[in-house]
């Protein structure tokens, strides 16, 4: 039975690492760093700064939660989809329960490769939440089966998301807006349809886990309808 807190998920977080330290963040269970080269490392330290704040906006609405720091960026908030097909198998085969991907590309050509990684994750055990689209723009692997599909919604309030169904499909919206920085105006912080991701994937990690078998059951039966 979940405590509301996300204790016994764990969650990782596919991005530009994290400031584990950062005040916001007060540490995280590990992490990896892969790297383009085919090499991977314990680096997953956030030079960026993008990857700290998605897992600060988790943090705060799972703060017992495992987080896993998976850094695939390193320069800049782009990269190779190879990393992020291995990012996405590490996740999996670590025994992660949500993984999140505040991120996406809209390049058709990668929709095989993703859809074979979507499966594989969701055999092993993992949600993915990605975002579905945005701005008439569709996101891949969000918009694909077996993926908990995201969109923007600025009128819903940080601590809920909603939910509608588009095409037959169940999507989740929340608020683009990350955890506030105190003595920062909103409009100079971080925002977008990234923090939509990570707090669906917070809020979801508060869930009973039979609510989380429930919605990994459902992923499995789109996989295989696919």
């Amino acid at each position: 039975m979940s405590d509301g807190t996300g204790a016994g998920v764990r969650i990782a977080v596919i991005d530009s690492g994290v400031h584990a330290d950062h005040p916001h963040v007060a540490g995280v269970a590990g992490g990896i760093a892969i790297r383009a080269d085919g090499s991977t490392g314990p680096d997953y330290i956030d030079r960026l700064g993008h990857g700290t704040a998605v897992t600060a906006a988790i943090k705060e609405k799972a703060p017992a939660a495992e987080l896993y720091a998976v850094r695939i960026f390193e320069e800049r908030l782009s990269g190779d989809i190879d990393v992020l097909l291995r990012a996405i198998e590490w996740s999996a085969e670590a025994g992660m329960q949500l993984v999140n991907l505040s991120l996406g590309t809209a390049n058709p050509t990668h929709e095989i490769a993703l859809r074979e990684s979507v499966r594989h994750a969701v055999d092993r055990g993992a949600l993915i939440v990605a975002a579905r689209d945005e701005g008439g723009i569709s996101w891949l692997p969000g918009a694909l089966p077996g993926v908990i599909p995201v969109q923007l919604d600025w009128d819903c309030p940080r601590d809920e998301y909603r939910t509608c169904r588009i095409d037959g499909v169940h999507v989740f919206r929340a608020s683009g807006y990350p955890r506030e920085i105190p003595g920062v105006p909103r409009e100079r912080n971080l925002s977008g349809i990234s923090f939509a991701v990570a707090n669906v994937t917070g809020l979801l990690a508060r869930l009973e886990h039979a609510a989380l078998a429930s919605l990994l059951a459902a992923r499995r039966l789109e996989c295989l309808g696919a």
